[in-house]
């Protein structure tokens, strides 16, 4: 009996031992911080509005060219690395004529003389921002998000919006609020690719914290998106939020790691998971970025596989602005480009579908991670600093013209009120630093 009880008191005093030190080791993970510089920041916001820009209206070259014929692949359905530099082609809502942007299929640029014109993969986001800001929240209200589109975006054409914003927009003016303006009940169009458009940025003000941005973001997306579309929007600003993780690993490895952290938030029944192991497994086996395009086109829109099943809806251009197809066609990008951004923005160019959205997505995060210098750097050239987003809104401060300094200012006082409020971190104003809580990763 005796050595029965010795036994236990040690059994008892073991398991003493080990629960202080998962107590030590939960408080470790609890308060372990990342140091981020605001300067530096600053400079990367700026350099995330100048590559979405670049990218943008590069893509818009080649937006709806080439979506697919529905059947077997022939020479001149899609566009191939050779065609950069080549004569543009009509796309299928040009009445035959290319781009007016630029006859051939290559970058463009707003030289130090000139002003970017928003487009609708920036404008939107361009307004969130200003939303948070002037309400001075991080978490924007149903009510605030109908007031921002009534006031900002314009009630007659052309008002740059499509498919599900354009719905979203239409059942405002009704007086429905978000997030029933993206339920499939209500918008018809949720499937389509508006949310990547326009929620994005919001990664950007919660740097390395994906579950803070997804919590920003929660109610923006489902205001036009909602089940498979909701998911890869949420991918893309899982992406933006780990873009400001401090790493020393080359871009191609940083990528690959933080497209493997984001993809374990798709569901792996559903076909954007399925889309993304598919084409990183086509690019894992070293075929050519166009024999993988190719083969996402016939998998998903020939044959209608793992549960992607547009075509058999017969909509306009076969679902061409479909959250799905797009999110695969920016997958081929971001894999081959591997970090650098002319020939990420190049093969997104040529990839297909609605091309300027995935340029935008991986240019706007590239551009980001090098900030305004490495932009700069990237193209070994000077761009203009100025915006205009009255090109496509309206009701903006200074008659619509910013720059992109003075809107990284904006975005650094709203990640400055994000990491007080919603991370529970501080401010080193002496270092001009944030200090920046994990998450704890024992819930994780």
């Amino acid at each position: 009996m005796k050595s029965k009880a010795i036994y236990y008191s040690i059994l008892a005093v073991s398991l003493l031992a080990c629960k202080n030190e998962r107590k030590g080791k939960a408080e470790a993970v609890k308060t372990e911080t990342i140091t981020i510089s605001r300067d530096a920041y600053k400079d990367q916001l700026s350099g995330f509005w100048l590559a979405q820009c670049i990218a943008n209206w590069t893509g818009l070259v080649t937006e709806m060219d080439k979506i697919g014929n529905i059947g077997e692949i022939k020479t001149g359905d899609f566009y191939t690395r050779a065609d950069w530099g080549q004569p543009d082609q009509p796309s299928i809502f040009s009445n035959g004529e290319p781009s007016d942007l630029s006859p051939t299929i290559d970058f463009v640029f707003r030289d130090t003389t000139e002003i970017w014109g928003a487009d609708d993969d920036t404008d939107i986001e361009y307004m969130y921002q200003h939303l948070l800001d002037v309400n001075n929240t991080s978490l924007l209200s149903p009510e605030q998000i109908r007031g921002g589109w009534l006031k900002h975006i314009r009630p007659e054409e052309e008002n740059y919006l499509w498919v599900s914003n354009q719905k979203a927009f239409d059942l405002m003016q009704e007086g429905v609020l978000p997030p029933e303006t993206g339920s499939p009940e209500r918008n018809e169009h949720f499937e389509m690719i508006d949310a990547q458009l326009t929620t994005e940025i919001f990664g950007l003000f919660a740097p390395t914290r994906p579950d803070v941005a997804l919590k920003m973001a929660e109610l923006p997306i489902r205001t036009v998106a909602s089940q498979e579309a909701e998911d890869i929007s949420q991918f893309y600003v899982r992406m933006y939020a780990l873009a400001s993780q401090p790493s020393e690993e080359k871009m191609p490895e940083r990528i690959q790691w933080m497209a493997e952290e984001a993809r374990k938030s798709l569901p792996d029944g559903e076909y954007p998971a399925k889309m993304y192991d598919y084409v990183l497994d086509l690019y894992d086996s070293g075929i050519p970025w166009e024999q993988t395009r190719d083969s996402i086109y016939e998998r998903y829109q020939v044959h209608q596989l793992d549960g992607y099943d547009i075509t058999s809806q017969n909509l306009y251009c076969n679902g061409c602005f479909a959250a799905g197809i797009n999110f695969a066609a920016s997958l081929v990008s971001l894999f081959y480009g591997e970090g650098d951004l002319k020939e990420t923005l190049k093969i997104g160019v040529l990839t297909g579908w609605d091309s300027d959205n995935p340029t935008a997505t991986w240019g706007g995060m590239l551009g980001f991670m090098l900030g305004k210098e490495g932009v700069e750097g990237a193209f070994g050239r000077k761009f203009s600093n100025r915006f205009h987003i009255h090109r496509t809104r309206q009701n903006f401060p200074n008659n619509g013209m910013d720059t992109f300094e003075a809107m990284a200012e904006t975005g650094l006082r709203i990640t400055d009120k994000v990491v007080q409020e919603q991370m529970g971190g501080r401010i080193d104003l002496e270092k001009n630093v944030w200090i920046i809580p994990l998450k704890n990763r024992l819930n994780d």
